[in-house]
């Protein structure tokens, strides 16, 4: 089976989005212009749309090394996990120890991790909690590992990474091809404005039934099940 080609090139969305938004008629092409201002125009699209919904193929398990007595740990530029900045961190942490098993990780909020009455407390890991930082991610793991913690595994969470922008007109880029629709006619419908009503109307239509379309689809397979909050509090009912 051969390998489809890919279309999904910022030339090609933006060449469609000035035809859907009036701008371009058959033969015409972008000015240079053109092309530098709607190429920061996707960029600033696909950046605010990494917000919304899912987005499972940016999604993967990222490996922390622990250090013994050190409860907090940065993601992103010279951090101590040294990356792009990711987007978030989702709640389903584990710490892996040295033979393969896995133990679950609780996330916990700013409110519960303020609340710890000691944040300095050593020993085995059992939550977490995820402070967004405007360059940086800093993840605060308690209990602060301690020396065997530290020495027999590391800790794992899974984080929605950031797609790389585009930077020139052929590249391929990291929306997969089901998305072109999506990004064709958001573009179209960011750069259509002061156009007559009926084009402006068509491309926001256009753009929203694509995109709520894709985030719809943009979901696990797997049935969704819901679990008690093992935080809970369980209160006993009194005899009246």
């Amino acid at each position: 089976m051969t390998t489809p080609a890919t279309f999904n090139t910022p030339d090609r969305i933006i060449r469609m989005a000035m035809v859907d938004a009036g701008y371009l008629q058959d033969g015409d092409d972008p000015t240079p212009e053109q092309y530098a201002n709607y190429l920061n125009r996707l960029n600033d699209l696909i950046n605010f749309w990494q917000t919304q919904g899912l987005k499972l193929w940016l999604q993967y398990d990222l490996s922390i090394p622990l250090t013994s007595g050190q409860g907090t740990y940065t993601i992103g530029p010279g951090g101590s996990v040294d990356m792009v900045k990711p987007l978030r961190v989702i709640d389903n942490g584990y710490y892996l120890d040295t033979q393969g098993i896995k133990r679950p990780l609780l996330m916990i909020s700013r409110d519960e991790y303020t609340r710890l009455s000691s944040v300095t407390e050593q020993g085995a890991l059992n939550s977490y909690f995820v402070d967004k930082q405007a360059l940086q991610l800093v993840v605060h793991f308690w209990l602060v590992p301690d020396t065997t913690a530290a020495a027999n595994g590391t800790a794992h969470v899974t984080i929605q990474k950031q797609v790389t922008n585009v930077t020139t007109l052929t590249e391929s880029m990291n929306f997969p091809q089901e998305w072109f629709l999506a990004l064709r006619w958001g573009l179209a419908d960011d750069i259509c404005t002061g156009q007559p009503l009926a084009i402006m109307q068509r491309c926001a239509s256009k753009a929203e039934f694509y995109r709520l379309a894709l985030e719809a689809w943009d979901v696990e397979d797997a049935s969704t099940r819901f679990h008690p909050d093992s935080r809970s509090m369980h209160h006993g009912g009194a005899f009246r």
